[in-house]
């Protein structure tokens, strides 16, 4: 036991020593050629003055890193959403909808107009687009999830129904969208927009349902089994990728290309359903099955959500669709889904 324990100061102390030689070494070489002249030398006073300074720049600059920013709205943005979801569910309210409030009291409607100087300093416009991308991963994963839930049995018979009950449903906020379009174009329209492209927006913002919003609340609920939470998810898709086929015409008109590209996209979208339901989900299934090891199949399931997520995105259906039907198509038969709720 001594012999062990004098082994490890031995070795320490005989490199440390070598360390330093090298060091000591070192420092007298030569110092390398200059790259140029020095044109604004620094004085001494100056150069006391950056030294004494110098730790307080070094913690500046570490706090105003991207990585760091990123973390601190993290924290900052998941203090927030725990806070005022649970006071939403002491309200009796889904917990996301205090989220969504959260969200409100952070952002320019309040943060924003009460105290300008801290919104900018915590959500600075340069960190706006990796924290709304990071933003759309987890949604993406969460949406694979609620996908997983689903019973794709249960939402082919009900499919004929959820198109026509979520069209009805958004045909009358439709024309209400429009109708308000009519009395705000003057004031808020932006320039070189028709009233049409204005009008056929207003009516798409007004008459979907937000897919990730609705899919957290049945899931808090636990309705994702249930007769009514597969109709109110299957309802939802259907809302969803209606409205980015809707979206893809009046960004045609507003652009004067004419319907074609508009066209392109909904053949587009229902060449990619069909796909994933008839063509992959079958592959899918045969391929779970002949695969070894649960690190496999999970590779596999991420790879069909990033793929099909990029393929949506493309499209132009979203991210979010994608992920979404990812996971109806994940195989049953096997525990994959069960694995792949597990890693999530």
């Amino acid at each position: 036991m001594h012999k062990k324990h004098l082994l490890y100061p031995l070795i320490i102390g005989i490199f440390g020593m070598m360390t330093w030689f090298i060091i000591a070494r070192g420092e007298q070489l030569p110092a390398p050629p200059a790259a140029g002249p020095l044109l604004h030398p620094v004085p001494p006073a100056t150069a006391s003055a950056a030294a004494n300074t110098g730790l307080f720049t070094d913690l500046m600059h570490h706090l105003q890193h991207p990585l760091s920013m990123l973390l601190l709205q993290i924290i900052v943005i998941l203090c927030a959403t725990r806070a005022f979801g649970y006071l939403a569910r002491k309200a009796g309210q889904p917990a996301v909808v205090g989220e969504i409030i959260a969200g409100i009291v952070l952002g320019p409607s309040l943060l924003g107009l009460l105290a300008p100087e801290a919104m900018n300093a915590l959500f600075p416009k340069s960190s706006l687009p990796p924290l709304q991308f990071l933003s759309q991963i987890g949604l993406a994963f969460f949406m694979f999830i609620v996908g997983m839930e689903l019973d794709i049995s249960k939402i082919r018979r009900k499919a004929h129904d959820a198109v026509m009950i979520s069209h009805a449903s958004i045909i009358i906020p439709f024309f209400l969208g429009v109708c308000f379009a009519y009395f705000t174009f003057t004031q808020f329209a932006p320039q070189n927009v028709g009233f049409l492209s204005f009008a056929l927006f207003m009516g798409i913002a007004m008459s979907v349902t937000a897919f990730p919003v609705l899919a957290r609340i049945v899931q808090e609920r636990h309705l994702t089994g249930t007769p009514l939470g597969v109709m109110a998810i299957t309802c939802a898709a259907a809302d969803d990728i209606t409205a980015w086929c809707i979206l893809a015409i009046v960004v045609a008109i507003a652009k004067a290309g004419g319907l074609v590209s508009a066209l392109v996209t909904i053949g587009l979208a229902v060449v990619f359903v069909a796909g994933m339901l008839c063509l992959v989900r079958p592959w899918l299934q045969r391929r779970m099955r002949t695969l070894n090891g649960n690190k496999t199949k999970v590779a596999l399931g991420f790879f069909v959500l990033l793929i099909a997520g990029y393929i949506a995105e493309v499209i132009g259906i979203h991210l979010l669709f994608g992920a979404f039907l990812a996971g109806v198509i994940m195989p049953a038969e096997t525990n994959i889904k069960q694995v792949l709720q597990d890693k999530l």
